[in-house]
Parts: structure tokens; sequence; C-alpha cells
């Protein structure tokens, strides 16, 4: 098998140079119709079909989710020979109101333009042999469709994963909480608040000690960990006791072990409240948890190295203490992963500003030269079997 070469590089990112305007415009399509968990149809298709106008042998509604694909490309699907597969990850959903405020059609973009980049150089260079899927994963913001998709075999056969994030800063292994999740309800017993609150059960009052407790927690709690609520409802008329509350209650830690020791304390401030009250309280989740960022260092050390040549002004942060949570989390819990963020602007993630940023002109330089960083590093590890060994020590 011959190993990437510059001339394997130059094809890639050449592919990716003379299909940047259809590239902006796929973009710019996903971004001016926004759509939120698992209702990204419009993205679907036109990412669909421009994989597939592009020679991909594509899957909609990959493994039964109506809004997940698979796109591959293999130079060697007709014979027994051994292959490393390749999987570039698109997101295209957006947030409710918002719009793109978190980029997801730059995503899709970097996706499908790193993707391009590989299967051209694969078909330049006839002794490189690989597969490189780019795959359509729905719903990151809380639905959780790479969880689906994980849980579905969509990653069974896959040897890495890899995708890039656009935020306000520069890092190649971001520091990405793990995330659970619930709704949780309180029932009591409605009365008229004042002729007979003796009789009552007041759900509110557990509503309010739970989240006053879990409040209270955080002065015991590590300092990355993190832990918000809100009260989603608290009742119908100040003259009834109300017997019917609920809170939305999101708990993060940096490794899914922390966050088991951080949850089960929040379940006993949670329980008395229940307990102090003499309410019920119900459980629910309110999406799937997603697992902390694991970054496989031999993968972020070929992306840094291209990112050296590709952009030698580019600063990159080790580490960034980034606190927010993503599926590709549980993704690198299965398959060695990198998740690098890059910059764009000052502006930040899941705001009206970056909304605006992630349409811009402003953004679609740094967001291909991520595609082409990527597409380099899918080619290092498909024709170096040393890399892909190096990997999976790392991983294992």
């Amino acid at each position: 098998m011959a190993s990437a070469t510059q001339s394997v590089y130059d094809a890639a990112i050449r592919c990716v140079d003379d299909e940047a305007a259809d590239l902006n415009e796929l973009s710019q399509s996903i971004w001016s119709k926004p759509e939120v968990n698992f209702e990204e149809k419009h993205a679907h298709e036109v990412l669909c079909n421009f994989l597939e106008k592009r020679g991909f042998e594509v899957e909609r509604s990959y493994t039964g989710i109506e809004t997940a694909f698979k796109a591959s490309w293999d130079n060697c699907k007709d014979t027994d020979e051994k292959r490393t597969h390749v999987v570039v990850i698109c997101e295209y959903d957006a947030l409710p109101e918002i719009g793109h405020a978190c980029g997801h059609n730059l995503i899709a973009e970097s996706g499908v333009a790193a993707g391009l980049g590989v299967k051209a150089a694969l078909e330049t260079c006839g002794d490189l042999r690989g597969k490189i899927t780019v795959l359509g994963t729905p719903a990151e913001e809380g639905g959780g469709g790479k969880v689906k998709l994980i849980d579905n075999g969509a990653f069974d056969d896959v040897d890495v994963a890899m995708m890039v994030h656009p935020a306000p800063f520069n890092a190649s292994t971001p520091t990405c909480l793990a995330i659970k999740s619930y709704t949780v309800t309180y029932r009591g017993h409605a009365v008229h608040a004042s002729i007979a609150p003796w009789e009552g059960v007041n759900a509110l009052d557990a509503a309010v000690l739970a989240y006053n407790g879990i409040s209270s927690l955080r002065q015991q709690m590590k300092p990355e960990n993190r832990m918000h609520a809100i009260i989603s409802h608290g009742g119908t008329k100040p003259n009834i006791i109300p017997d019917h509350t609920e809170l939305q209650i999101y708990f993060r830690a940096v490794t899914v072990e922390d966050l088991e020791v951080l949850s089960d304390k929040a379940m006993r401030c949670l329980n008395g409240a229940a307990i102090s009250t003499g309410c019920q309280m119900e459980l629910s989740p309110y999406m799937p948890p997603y697992h902390n960022v694991r970054s496989n260092l031999p993968m972020v050390d070929l992306y840094e190295k291209h990112m050296k040549v590709l952009a030698p002004d580019f600063i990159i942060a080790k580490d960034h203490h980034f606190k927010g949570s993503t599926d590709m989390g549980n993704v690198s819990h299965v398959v060695p992963t990198i998740h690098p963020f890059y910059s764009i602007g000052e502006a930040i993630n899941h705001t009206n500003d970056f909304t605006t940023l992630a349409g811009t002109k402003m953004a679609q330089g740094p967001t291909l030269v991520q595609a082409k960083a990527l597409a380099m590093t899918a080619l290092d590890i498909i024709g170096t079997p040393s890399l892909l060994e190096a990997i999976r020590a790392d991983f294992h």
C-alpha cells in the first residue's frame, strides 16, 4: 500500500478549492433554512443530492433515522482487500428561534469538503486503498443523533472518526463535558390555598426545595463541573396549592465517571425534596446522555502537523476548557476520534451574533482550511498502517 505523499495531499487540496463555490452555496442553503432536531429534511436532501452527484454511494434515512445519511466511496469494495475506513462527520441541525447559532451549516460543509478531498486523492493515487464515508448525523443539539446511530451499528466497521467545529477560539483537544439531563416532575394534592391549605401537598414547595438543594450542592462540586436547572412549570393560580410541577435539570462533568458521582449527589437533593414535602417524584431523561470527548492524540498530532502547513499563523491551544457538551463524545468512546475547534470570529456559540457570523463569507476560508486538514489527516491514516496501529493503541 502506498503512503500519502505531497502529490496526494495536493489532489485533495485542489479538489476542495475547485468545489469552493458550490460548497459555499451548500452551506448557505442549510444556513438559510434552519431545522431543529430530527426535522432536518431540507439539509438531508441537499447534502445527499450533492454527494450523490459527485459519485458517492448514498444511503438516505440511514439505519432508519429519517434525516441521517451515509455517503461512501471505496476504491476496493469489489475485492477482499483490507482497507482503512475513515468517517468524516456532518452536523446540520439548528437551534430553536436563533437558527444556526452553533454553525452546523459549516460543520456540514467541512465534512462534505473533506470527503470530496479524500475521494479525489484516492482516485489520483491508485495504490492508495481505502474507504471514506461522509456520515450525516442529525440532532446534535439535544436529540442525540449520534447516540442513536451508535446503537444502530453505524460505527461497527469504522476505524476512525473526525469532525471540526466552529467557535470563537482554536483548540485541537477541547474539553467537552459529559452530560445527563432530566425532566423532574413532582406530584402533590391540590386544594384551595386559603380555605384548607393544610389538606394540600404542595408540589411547588418540592420544586423550590429541589432547586435550592442543587444550588447548595454547588459548593461541594469540583470547579469544572456544572449543574443548571429551571422550573418549567410551577402551578396554575396562586389560590390553588400546586399538585404538579416540573423542573428541567442538566448535570455536566469532565468524565463519565465524575458525572455519575455528581448525579448521585444531585439525586439525593431531588429525592429529599419529595420526601420532605410528601410529594411523589417522577424522573425522565430530557435527552440521551452525552459522554465527554476523548481526543485521540496520534490523530491530533497529524491534524496539527497539517494545520501548521496550511495556515502557519493558526495558533492552536492544545486544550480549551469549553464547557459545552456534544454527542461526538459518545463516538469518541466507540472509535478513535478528533473534534478540533476553529475560530471564525469573536462571537460566542448559541448567540444571534454567531448565527450571523456562520452565514458570512468570512467563515468560509477557515472552514475550507479545516476540511483540507481533515482530508490530509485521513489520507495519512489510510496510507500508513503503522499510524492506525498507534491510533488504536492510544484509544485502548
